[in-house]
């Protein structure tokens, strides 16, 4: 349908003027979003731009953001689970009819990783102009993507010296719009709050990816021994077994259990709040950044470089806690077998004494006022 449909719908395009009406295609997850919202911005004040009609089709996790943070630069939010589409056909092509009848001048698609719902989306929209990144197979099979290439009027070439994601996101606009771009870092705007709390984050969306539990409650017995700041649990739905574990091995209310009772605006400003979180490499990870918290990041080299550690020129960036391995940059493709409920080797590698001396070293900055 997405290869047959869309050059039905392309072939009618023909034969109309588009209006002056950008869609930006943005499905990925809620840390991939904090990394690029700030662009929103950017696009909408451009002088190429200005005068449109900024769409976005983003993905349903991070709605709430969106809706909270970058409604004032976009003009029709529309959001959907993408991996649901593939077994949702009518689904699917009612979405393209959607987009088609909107009548775009121009689709971007600003995300690296390509995937064949979102070329096939960009093709139904039959605009004028769609540009992306030429991309790799990560997200696509090479064989669909040979030919989804084709939808696109403009595929940019990554430069080798780009990894990091945000520079990613950057290097993207900078490219489309031909003009400088300023911005450095993410940025999310908060209520000026007092810092204080630790907030812990034991999930990182599938997990394989995630410190041990027992990790994690040896990790809170030292910070209760050497810290009087008040520790937060949260996360999502998925997390909240072990966040059951962690208080349930604890004394009573020693912890204040906030996973999956939190909206996703009500995380941003907790995050905003803390004196340092803990986490996997997760969206997490990502806030922290984005409203200058301290952050202790417990990473995989699955995507090593590409979103943490940050690059060392970035301000706010967290400080990252792995053991470099001979596999890394894997793209979570793991060498080892593993049991169902042991994390990945790069994970399980790292010990709390690791994870233990970055945060004694945040919180004794915190003391001192550094």
């Amino acid at each position: 349908m997405l290869f047959r449909v869309s050059a039905l719908f392309r072939f009618m395009a023909k034969f109309r003027s588009p209006k002056k009406r950008l869609l930006i295609i943005k499905t990925d997850a809620i840390g991939d979003y904090i990394l690029f919202r700030n662009f929103l911005e950017v696009i909408k004040n451009s002088e190429s731009y200005s005068d449109y009609q900024i769409d976005l089709l983003g993905n349903e996790a991070y709605k709430d953001i969106a809706i909270t943070y970058d409604a004032a630069f976009i003009n029709t939010l529309t959001f959907i689970k993408p991996y649901n589409l593939y077994e949702s056909p009518l689904q699917t092509l009612k979405l393209g009819w959607q987009l088609f009848k909107r009548n775009y001048q121009l689709v971007l698609q600003p995300a690296y990783t390509r995937l064949l719902i979102n070329d096939g989306l960009a093709a139904l929209a039959a605009a004028k102009q769609i540009i992306g990144f030429a991309g790799d197979n990560e997200g696509i099979k090479e064989k669909y993507k040979i030919k989804t290439d084709k939808f696109y009027t403009q595929l940019l070439p990554l430069p080798t010296d780009i990894y990091f994601e945000f520079d990613r996101t950057k290097f993207f606009f900078k490219t489309v719009l031909q003009q400088k771009i300023d911005l450095n870092a993410p940025y999310t705007p908060v209520h000026n709050t007092t810092k204080q709390g630790i907030v812990i984050f034991t999930g990182a969306g599938i997990s394989k990816r995630s410190w041990e539990k027992e990790k994690f409650l040896e990790l809170i017995k030292l910070i209760q021994t050497h810290s009087q700041q008040p520790i937060y649990l949260a996360g999502a739905v998925s997390e909240i077994e072990t966040a059951q574990y962690l208080s349930t091995n604890l004394p009573p209310g020693s912890v204040n259990d906030l996973t999956y009772k939190t909206t996703l605006p009500q995380l941003v400003q907790l995050i905003a709040s803390a004196t340092l979180v803990i986490s996997n490499e997760t969206s997490a990870v990502h806030i922290a950044a984005a409203t200058q918290t301290p952050c202790v990041c417990i990473l995989g080299g699955g995507h090593f470089g590409r979103f943490a550690p940050y690059p060392q020129q970035m301000g706010h960036k967290p400080t990252c806690v792995y053991k470099k391995m001979e596999c890394f940059n894997c793209n979570w493709n793991c060498i080892f077998e593993t049991q169902p409920h042991e994390p990945y080797p790069c994970i399980s590698i790292i010990s709390v004494e690791n994870v233990w001396a970055a945060v004694q070293e945040i919180l004794a900055m915190h003391k001192s006022g550094a």
